[in-house]
């Protein structure tokens, strides 16, 4: 994990998949929010408890030097936050906030209409 994490964005850009390994080498990600997870602001967070990032950006991809940090991603009703981890390298983080709520059907009651079977779970 350590490798991983000294690594520069066109190094995971390597071994990451074809459409993030586009969008880092073409520099897309380089400007504007990476430049809130640079160096700078990693070294800030060492000593003290992290903050939590907001930010729309749902395609943007998981890299290396984000592992530990907490984002709250907006899945287009409110910020829902999510502690990025090892596993999720060389995903995005639209792919870890749902957006829609899970449905599942119950039983109608008496007199009910079938389109009232379905029921949205609570949470």
């Amino acid at each position: 994990m350590e490798e991983l994490v000294a690594m520069s964005e066109a190094q995971f850009a390597v071994i990451a998949g074809s459409r993030i390994k586009r969008s880092l080498l073409r520099g897309n990600y380089s400007k504007g929010f990476l430049g809130a997870i640079g160096s700078a602001f990693l070294q800030k967070q060492q000593g003290h408890e992290p903050k939590i990032i907001r930010t729309h950006l749902r395609d943007f991809p998981v890299l290396p030097k984000m592992v530990g940090l907490k984002f709250a991603v907006y899945n287009g009703k409110e910020f829902q936050v999510m502690s990025v981890m090892d596993k999720m390298l060389g995903h995005y983080l639209g792919e870890f906030v749902l957006t829609r709520k899970r449905l599942s059907h119950g039983k109608a009651g008496i007199g009910a209409t079938k389109s009232s079977t379905a029921i949205t779970a609570r949470g």
